[in-house]
């Protein structure tokens, strides 16, 4: 199986997310079961209490799953939409320094892209990113239900 190279999204990310690439969210390991994203605290990702912004933990926990949903409806073949419908996330820790998510809900995804494309019908899955500082210690907890739908050809 080949993956994308995490240089690849982070390139995707510069054109399509640029409020993410903007504040320094990037994909640092990408592989059919896991993604890890990275993102550090700076001026423009900031709140005002001197710790990261809860959106911008959002965007790199997003990504860290939307990776791997993206790789693995690449390495299917087909035409498949994907939209996140919920999510929900838990932050237990000031996000200083660099923060890192990591996803390794790659197993379950590639379940659900089969199972839409074999019955034709759309799939819900629920991916979390765990986000930890420098010390390993979790700073926040984001989770994404994910929904796909394989595309019907046009007439």
């Amino acid at each position: 199986m080949s993956f994308p190279l995490p240089g690849k999204f982070n390139t995707f990310t510069m054109f399509k997310l640029p409020s993410a690439w903007l504040t320094g969210v990037r994909v640092k390991k990408l592989s059919p079961n896991s993604c890890t994203t990275s993102v550090k605290h700076r001026w423009i990702n900031q709140n005002p209490f001197n710790s990261m912004f809860w959106a911008v933990q959002g965007m790199a926990a997003e990504l860290a799953t939307g990776a791997l949903v993206i790789a693995h409806i690449q390495e299917s073949g087909q035409k498949i939409s994907m939209l996140v419908a919920n999510n929900n996330a838990s932050f237990t820790k000031k996000a200083t320094g660099r923060i890192e998510f990591v996803c390794d809900d790659g197993l379950a995804i590639k379940e659900a892209i089969a199972q839409a494309v074999a019955t034709g019908e759309g799939q819900t899955c629920w991916m979390k990113a765990v986000g930890t500082n420098k010390d390993g210690v979790q700073v926040s907890e984001f989770n994404f239900e994910w929904t796909l739908l394989v595309k019907k050809p046009r007439k």
